[in-house]
C-alpha cells in the first residue's frame, strides 16, 4: 500500500480540517508537516494551539474539532495509564459527534493496556486505524534518553532484553497513509525497525554516530523509579520497561511494509542522521 490519496479523499481532506494531537510532538510533528506539505489544511492540537486543546480539560475539545474530518490521536503520557481508555473514549465520541469521519490512533506495541484505548476509540463508530509502535529511535535523541547520551551514560531497567526501535519518521509515515487513503480503515498497523537491538547495542551504535564513549549501565526498576522522582517525571514510566523485560516485543513486525510498501529504517541510520544534526554535541 501506498499513501497516495484516491479522488473522493483528496477533496474532502482539502476542505476540511486535519486535527492533530499533540502536533508539536515527535510524531505528530511529522505528520503535520507531512500533511502540510501534501497541501492540506492542518490544526495543531497542543496547550498552545488556537484553539487550545487539553486533554485534562473536556471543554476544550469541540473547539479544536470545528471544522474536522480527521484526527491524529497521541495521548500523553500514555495509553496504558490509569485513565487513558475513558478519556480517549469520551474524545473519539466527541470527535464523531462533531463530524470527524476518521481516527488514526497511535497506540504502543504489546502494551495491554493500550488495547482497551483502542477498543474504546473503535467503539465511537469512526472510520479507524491503529498504529502500534515499538519504541522510538527519537527516545535517545528528542526524549527521554537524550541527556544521558549527552553524558555518556544509559543508565536504564533493561538488562540484555532486546527491541525492535522504530524510527518516528516512519510512524509518521504510516500515520500520514492512515489518515488520507481509505484503504488503511480498518487496520491495525504494528511497527518495527529492522533488527532487534539490546541497549549494549544501542550504546554501540550511538558510540560510532557521536565519535564519543557511550556506555551502558543496567540498573533495577527501583533505582529507576527513584530517578524519575527525583526529575519530575511520571513514576510510572518505569513500570513501561515491562514491555522490554518480559520479552513480549522481541520479535520483528512488518507494519511498515504492510502499510507502505518499503523497509522501515534501521537505527544505525538514524543514529547517524541524529548525530549530523548536532543534537548529540557537548
Amino acid at each position: 500500500m501506498t499513501n497516495t490519496l484516491n479522488d473522493s479523499t483528496t477533496s474532502a481532506m482539502t476542505d476540511s480540517m486535519i486535527l492533530v494531537i499533540g502536533g508539536t510532538g515527535k510524531t505528530g510533528r511529522r505528520v503535520a508537516e507531512r500533511l502540510t506539505a501534501q497541501g492540506l489544511p492542518v490544526r495543531v492540537g497542543s496547550r498552545s494551539g488556537e484553539p487550545p486543546f487539553v486533554w485534562e480539560d473536556p471543554g476544550t475539545w469541540e473547539a479544536a474539532l470545528d471544522g474536522v474530518l480527521a484526527v491524529y490521536v497521541t495521548y500523553y503520557p500514555d495509553l496504558a495509564f490509569p485513565g487513558a481508555a475513558e478519556t480517549v473514549g469520551a474524545f473519539a465520541r466527541t470527535a464523531v459527534a462533531k463530524g470527524a469521519r476518521r481516527l488514526v490512533l497511535l497506540s504502543g506495541r504489546g502494551e495491554e493496556g493500550a488495547r482497551i484505548s483502542e477498543d474504546k476509540l473503535k467503539e465511537s463508530g469512526a472510520d479507524w486505524t491503529v498504529v502500534r509502535a515499538s519504541w522510538f529511535a527519537q527516545n535517545f535523541s528528542e526524549s527521554f534518553f537524550h541527556e544521558p547520551v549527552l553524558a555518556g551514560e544509559l543508565a536504564l531497567p533493561t538488562g540484555d532484553a532486546v527491541e525492535a526501535f522504530v524510527d518516528a519518521d516512519d510512524i509518521a509515515d504510516v500515520a500520514v497513509a492512515a489518515l488520507t487513503d481509505d484503504r488503511h480503515i480498518g487496520r491495525t498497523y504494528e511497527l518495527s525497525g529492522p533488527r532487534l537491538l539490546s541497549f549494549h547495542d544501542i550504546a554501540t551504535e550511538l558510540s560510532k554516530a557521536t565519535g564519543r564513549q557511550i556506555t551502558y549501565i543496567p540498573v533495577t526498576v527501583d533505582e529507576y523509579r527513584k530517578a524519575l522522582e527525583d526529575n519530575g517525571l511520571p513514576v510510572e514510566f518505569a513500570d513501561l520497561f515491562e514491555l522490554i523485560l518480559d520479552g513480549r516485543n522481541s520479535h520483528l513486525v512488518h507494519g511498515v511494509e504492510e502499510a507502505l510498501g518499503r523497509k522501515p529504517k534501521d537505527f544505525a541510520d538514524f543514529a547517524r542522521d541524529a548525530a549530523a544534526t548536532g543534537v548529540w554535541n557537548t
